[in-house]
Formats: C-alpha cells, sequence, structure tokens
C-alpha cells in the first residue's frame, strides 16, 4: 500500500475499566491539556513578537521559529514516549512535575542574556540559538504534556480510556484558543511584561494540575492496562511511513501558506497566527469518533478549492481579502484530508505516544522543507506549490492501481507543463501583450477540466499540478531579469514587457523602478530621475527639499532602507549619504549597475551599512541633518522602527536642527496615529503628507505615498510647516513601546475607517 493510500479505519478493542472508576479523570485530564496547549501556543506568538526587533520585523522569523517549535515538540514527544515505557503513571507524574519544578526557576521568560546582532549569514541557525536559549526548556516541558497525560488516561481503566485520541483534540482547542487570544485580546490589550506575568501565573496552575491528576490516577485501585489484539499490537514499517508523510505535508503547508501571505499578499504579521489556527482545528475537527466534517465531504470539496487556486498563483492580488480567503480554505481543506487519512490510521491507544512520536517527526519534516531548506534551494516560494500538489496525493483512489499506473495516467499534463516551464525558464520568454488574454482562457479551460474530472483522481491531480507549474512561474506584461531570495523575502528584478522600465519586487510590492527607455523609444540619458514613491514631487522629495532649505544646506544624511537606490539621486554637492540596509541581497541588487544605476550614477560614494538600522544607526558615531526611515518588508514596515524607543534613538542622532521623514505607505495598516502619538511623547512636531499621482502605475511608474515628517521646532520644517498638515495626538490610538504594539487597530483603522 503506498504511503498516501486510504486504509480501513482501525477498529480499537475494548479497554478494561478501573474498579475505581472516577468522575474527576476525564475532567482534569481535559482541563490539564486544555492549560498546557494554550501556554504552549501562547509562548510562540508572545517570544516571535519579542524577537522581531532583532531581526527587522521579517517574516521569516516565524517560519524558523515554527520548525523550532516543531523540533522541539519532537524532543517532548520523544520525552513522553520513553517515560511512559519505562513508569506508570504516578513514577511519571514524580519525574514529570521535577521537570515543571526546574522549568519554573527560569521564569519568567525573556530573550537570553549576551544575544547580540544576527551575523550577516547564518541568520536562521543564529535564530535557532537563541529561541533555545530562551524558551527551549519550558516549551520542552509543556510539548511533552499531550502525549503523556493521553497516555496516562489511555492506562487508566477508565470506562472511557478505550479512545484517548479524543484528549488530542481537546489540547488542539487549547492551542487554537490561544492562537485567537493573543492577536485580539493580549497584544491589543497588554505589554510583553504583562504577557509575560500572567504566562508564568498559567504555568503555576498548570503544575497543580499536574498535580492533580497524578494523585486522582494514584487513587484508584490500580490501572487495568488494555491488552491489544494482535493485529492491532504489529506495527509495520509502512504504517510509521504513512503517519510521517501524512503529518509532514500539511506542517509544511501551514508554513509555506504563511510566508506566501504574509509575503505576497499582505504582510502583516497579524496574519502569522492564522494558518497556524486552521492547522490545529483541522486536528480538532477529524480526531474523534464522529468528526465534525466528515471526511467523504473534504474529498468531495477539495476539487472545488484546489482548481481555482491552481491558476491565481499568476497576475496581481488585487481582491486581496479574496485572495487570502481562498488560499486559507484550500490549506484548510487539505489539512482536513491528510489529518483525516492520518485518523483512519491511528493505532490501538497502547502505541499512542508511538503514534505522536512519528506524526512530531512529520511535522518537522514537512517545517524544515518549508522553513529551512527551500529558502536555501529555491530563489521563490515554489515550496508553496509543491506541497500542495503532495497534498493531492493524499485523495483516496489516487495509488488503487498502484504508484506505476498513477504515474503513468498523470505524466502526460506534468510533463507538458513542466517543459513549457523549463522553457521559459531557461529563455525568459515574455507572453506578448496579445497573447496574455488567450493564455488566460486556457487557465479557465484548465479549471473547467479539472472539475469535470474530479472524480478521478488521478486526471485531476496531474491537471492541478500542471496548472500550478504554469502560473507559478508566469508574471504577466513583465519579463524577469533576476530573482533572489534571503531570510528577508524574495527579491525580484523585472524589465516591463516594452522594455521601458525595471522594477524591483519585494513579495508583490514593488520598492523601486527606473526608466530605461523614453516615450519615443531612445534608451534614457544623463542620471535616472527616481521613480514609484520617490518621483520629484512626491512627499518624499518634497520633504528632503524642505529640510534641506531650512539647513541651507546638509552635511550628513541617514537612509534606513535601501531598495534600488532611488533617494541617492536626490544628493547635492559634497553631501555625505550613508545607507542602512539589513538585507545583503538588496544591497547586491542596489549596488550593481546592471541592474538599477541610481547609486553607481548619483551617489557612487555613498556609505553602505549592512545590518538592522536600530542597531547600526545607533551605534554610529555621527549626527545627521536628516534621517529618513524608509524600510519595509514587502509592504510592511518593521514595527520595531516606529516605538517610542526606536523614535527617540533616532532623535538623539540627530543635529541641532535636524529631521526625521518617515514613509508609512502601507495597504493595509494607518499608521499615522501611531506616529503621532510617539512624536508627541516626545515632544516633536508632526507633519503629515499624502500624495496621490494621476495615471496608471505601470505607464506613469509614480504611487502613491504617505510621509510624516518629524522635527523640534516649526522652523526645522522649511517650507513643509506652511504646506504639510500638522497632526494632532489620537487618545485611541495607544502609544507604541518595544513592550507594547497592536497592529489590529491600525489594520481595522485602515479597512474601515477611524
Amino acid at each position: 500500500m503506498s504511503v498516501f493510500e486510504s486504509a480501513p479505519e482501525p477498529v480499537l478493542p475494548e479497554v478494561a475499566r478501573s474498579a475505581d472508576d472516577t468522575r474527576l479523570l476525564p475532567f482534569l485530564s481535559v482541563a490539564t491539556l486544555f492549560v498546557s496547549a494554550l501556554l504552549l501556543f501562547l509562548i510562540q506568538p508572545m517570544f516571535a513578537k519579542m524577537v522581531l526587533p532583532k531581526l527587522g520585523g521579517a517574516p521569516s522569523v516565524w517560519s524558523v521559529a515554527m520548525v523550532f517549535f516543531q523540533a522541539v515538540l519532537l524532543a517532548g514527544y520523544a520525552y513522553a514516549h520513553l517515560l511512559s515505557r519505562l513508569f506508570g503513571p504516578q513514577r511519571a507524574g514524580l519525574v514529570h512535575l521535577v521537570l515543571l519544578a526546574v522549568t519554573a526557576m527560569t521564569l519568567p521568560i525573556a530573550i537570553a542574556p549576551d544575544w547580540g546582532a544576527p551575523p550577516a549569514d547564518g541568520t536562521a541557525l543564529w535564530l535557532f540559538g537563541l529561541f533555545a536559549a530562551s524558551i527551549g526548556l519550558p516549551f520542552f516541558a509543556l510539548s511533552a504534556s499531550a502525549p503523556l497525560l493521553q497516555s496516562w488516561f489511555a492506562g487508566s481503566g477508565h470506562r472511557e480510556a478505550g479512545n484517548p485520541y479524543v484528549l488530542y483534540a481537546a489540547s488542539n482547542l487549547g492551542s487554537f484558543a490561544a492562537l485567537f487570544a493573543y492577536p485580539v485580546v493580549l497584544e491589543p490589550l497588554l505589554t510583553l511584561k504583562m504577557q509575560t506575568t500572567i504566562w508564568s501565573a498559567g504555568f503555576a496552575v498548570l503544575a497543580l494540575l499536574v498535580t492533580a491528576l497524578a494523585f486522582v490516577l494514584g487513587r484508584g485501585n490500580g490501572a487495568v492496562t488494555a491488552t491489544p489484539s494482535p493485529e492491532t499490537s504489529v506495527i509495520s514499517v509502512a504504517d510509521r511511513l504513512q503517519w510521517i508523510a501524512l503529518a509532514a505535508v500539511p506542517s509544511g503547508l501551514a508554513i509555506a501558506v504563511t510566508a506566501y501571505l504574509t509575503t505576497d499578499v499582505a504582510a502583516a504579521p497579524f496574519l502569522w497566527v492564522i494558518p497556524l489556527a486552521l492547522y490545529l482545528s483541522t486536528f480538532v475537527v477529524v480526531f474523534r469518533d464522529k468528526p465534525w466534517i466528515s471526511h467523504a465531504t473534504v474529498v468531495r470539496l477539495v476539487p472545488f478549492a484546489v482548481a481555482p487556486l491552481a491558476i491565481s498563483l499568476v497576475g496581481a492580488k488585487v481582491f486581496w481579502f479574496t485572495t487570502i480567503a481562498l488560499h486559507l480554505v484550500v490549506f484548510t481543506l487539505l489539512a482536513l484530508l491528510c489529518h483525516g487519512e492520518l485518523y483512519a490510521r491511528r493505532p490501538h491507544p497502547q502505541r499512542l505516544t508511538e503514534f505522536f512520536l512519528c506524526t512530531s517527526f512529520g511535522g518537522v519534516l514537512g517545517g524544515a522543507f518549508a522553513g529551512l531548506l527551500a529558502p536555501q534551494i529555491f530563489s521563490g516560494n515554489y515550496e508553496y506549490p509543491i506541497l500542495i500538489a503532495l497534498a493531492l496525493l493524499a485523495l483516496p483512489g489516487m495509488f488503487a492501481g498502484g504508484a506505476r499506473q498513477t504515474l503513468i495516467k498523470a505524466s502526460p499534463w506534468i510533463v507538458v507543463a513542466m517543459a513549457l516551464a523549463m522553457v521559459w525558464y531557461l529563455t525568459r520568454l515574455q507572453l506578448p501583450a496579445s497573447l496574455e488574454l488567450p493564455f488566460r482562457a486556457l487557465l479557465i479551460l484548465l479549471t473547467a477540466c479539472m472539475l469535470f474530472l474530479r472524480q478521478r483522481p488521478v486526471s485531476f491531480a496531474g491537471l492541478a499540478i500542471a496548472g500550478l507549474i504554469l502560473t507559478t512561474l508566469w508574471r504577466p506584461g513583465m519579463a524577469p531579469i533576476e530573482t533572489a531570495r534571503s531570510f528577508f523575502g524574495v527579491h525580484t528584478v523585472v524589465d516591463l514587457a516594452d522594455g521601458s522600465a525595471r522594477l524591483l519586487f519585494h513579495g508583490n510590492t514593488m520598492h523601486g523602478a527606473e526608466r530605461l527607455r523614453n516615450e519615443d523609444g531612445t534608451p534614457v540619458a544623463g542620471p535616472p530621475e527616481p521613480q514609484s514613491y520617490y518621483y520629484p514631487g512626491s512627499p518624499l522629495a518634497e520633504g528632503i527639499a524642505a529640510a534641506r532649505g531650512a539647513q541651507k544646506t546638509f552635511e550628513r544624511v541617514a537612509v534606513v532602507g535601501l531598495g534600488t537606490g532611488s533617494l541617492a539621486c536626490y544628493l547635492h554637492g559634497q553631501e555625505r549619504w550613508t545607507f542602512f540596509e539589513i538585507d545583503p541581497e538588496v544591497i547586491r541588487i542596489a549596488s550593481n549597475p546592471t541592474f538599477f544605476t541610481f547609486l553607481s550614477r548619483c551617489a557612487p560614494r555613498a556609505n553602505l551599512v549592512l545590518g538592522d538600522a536600530r542597531l547600526t544607526l545607533q551605534a554610529s558615531r555621527d549626527r545627521y541633518d536628516l534621517i529618513v526611515l524608509d524600510a519595509f518588508s514587502s509592504d510592511g514596515i518593521p514595527v520595531h522602527l516606529l516605538t517610542r524607543e526606536a523614535i527617540a534613538g533616532y532623535v538623539s542622532k540627530l543635529t541641532p536642527h535636524g529631521s526625521i521623514l518617515v514613509h508609512i505607505s502601507n495597504r493595509h495598516l494607518d499608521l499615522a496615529p501611531i506616529l503621532a502619538n510617539v512624536a508627541r511623547s516626545e515632544g516633536l512636531l508632526a507633519l503629515f503628507k499624502e500624495g496621490h499621482p494621476t495615471g496608471e502605475v505601470m505607464t506613469t511608474l509614480r504611487t502613491a505615498s504617505r510621509v510624516v515628517m518629524l522635527v523640534r521646532t516649526p522652523e526645522d520644517a522649511g517650507e513643509a510647516a506652511r504646506h504639510w498638515v500638522a497632526m494632532s495626538p489620537e487618545p485611541a490610538s495607544a502609544l507604541w513601546t518595544d513592550d507594547y504594539s497592536n497592529l489590529l487597530g491600525p489594520m481595522l483603522r485602515a479597512k474601515f475607517g477611524s
């Protein structure tokens, strides 16, 4: 039987019951597992938020964090498996209580001391070590709770002990509650210090619950262990491989879809917890005797969601909410598909800890592939469609005729798609504009064929994989020049189809553009003119001119965020400009004149400093007449660059009449009130300007932008004091500090107004 082939649901034998049946045991087991899972999944977003400032707010922080959590979860499951094999519930409970006591001595949660700035290379490994040193022990102790407590319940002799997998659903319900509560309740209302204090109190409650549970288990007249039949006691290598594979695919898919959404659709860290919460909810739905959604229903729904997704990876994400919803629906259905097949293959409760050990190992494999390996071997987010394709292999009947027959049936579609993709990759051919409409029509026809063949899993999967291959590599109206991937995201350099301009994208957000040809088709002569957010007359250009006019001239200017280097062309005379950039790939692209010429032609002697600007700028001995904050991760601005402490640090690096320009353009967050409150707390004047150029972006190369100027006095703002809007603090918007920030409020305000 193939790794992904369906198997009949195992029949669990009747479990012997304890002579001293107690009503407390199920309640305590559920309560302990719920609290343990709640704490386990509160610590994930909480500590990730603590670490974000050290890594520039990069979405990859969450991907590496997920891999770390899965690896420690595997270690915790191995510990639970070993403990269950060596000791009974009473002695195992005592050992576990000792571990909890040792863990309590390390609280409250905090970043481990003596961990400075991350290295330029090996950032993921450095972050892994930071997580291990800071929260490795608490996470390890909590991760062992689910399998350990379920194994105790399975061996208790209780009348409900025949199916302890139901408790796994209770554990995941606690995890789901934590991931919902953190962004909606805890983050908006509490500082990080308050969060860690409450978490420590919750850990004490958990220790009391474990103590009570061990007492109740020990009070019985002796647990009667269920005796499995010979059939259920035999676990083959194929069984274990199936558990691992069916756990690996949705685990990797959770990380891949998160990276895709936060980079390519809406780069808001608020979205990080949603895929993980949905991932955990699928366990709650299917790990029960009567699943909330039948497996047959899931199988029927998968084609209707995957078919439109297979052709939606192409093009711009205009309807961002619909796009997010589609990807999350597909991810949820595929996770339900794999986890439904996984639950159908569950062993007898006596092998419970081994089952969870294998599924945890699968989770680590999937997470390591998507979070660690894929960024090293792929220049784009190609792991996402790959994992979607692997998940489709779990469809019932996929390997009914054997793996060879399945490959023969699916190969024609896949081979054609791969051949076209290979030709495109090697030649970089770009479809002319006249063929784009027929190509889209072809994709719609492909969708119709997929739906028509939805009851033939092999043909459907082959067509879906073909669609994923074609649409993943095609960017309409643009010819790819360079694609680079770093810890901080995917950068793509493209030319417009007519060769008139070159653009830099981070994810799906344009970070700069350079015009190559004039309207008459002749090459552009002379120094390049800044485009996109930086065009002459833009708020940023006006702000630079106003600050320069107020001070007569600049001696030193600091720019946080390099992009294509467009701002370098606003350098005058002998001014000394320094660019602070956290991503080495951005520096490589902007410095290479074969890609963009802003730096080489406008500021060849500009100083380029690699590292997080909050650290490198503060370490600088210079004082600056102007500091421009233009740092973005795709469409998101790193939160730690906008806190009160961050702004105070920038002010300390200004000359007496210096000013700060903050670029806050964002499709999903309204950050102007945040800066107004921070400015008031630091005694600064905040001025606001919004620019809305006319015309099509891909024609004019000019994009709308929002900029805030921070100055000590109106005189320091020059002309901006008369033409920009003075901002007043908004009591409804809380003051952001290093200890408190809330992304939900700015997101709701951007979508629905104040």
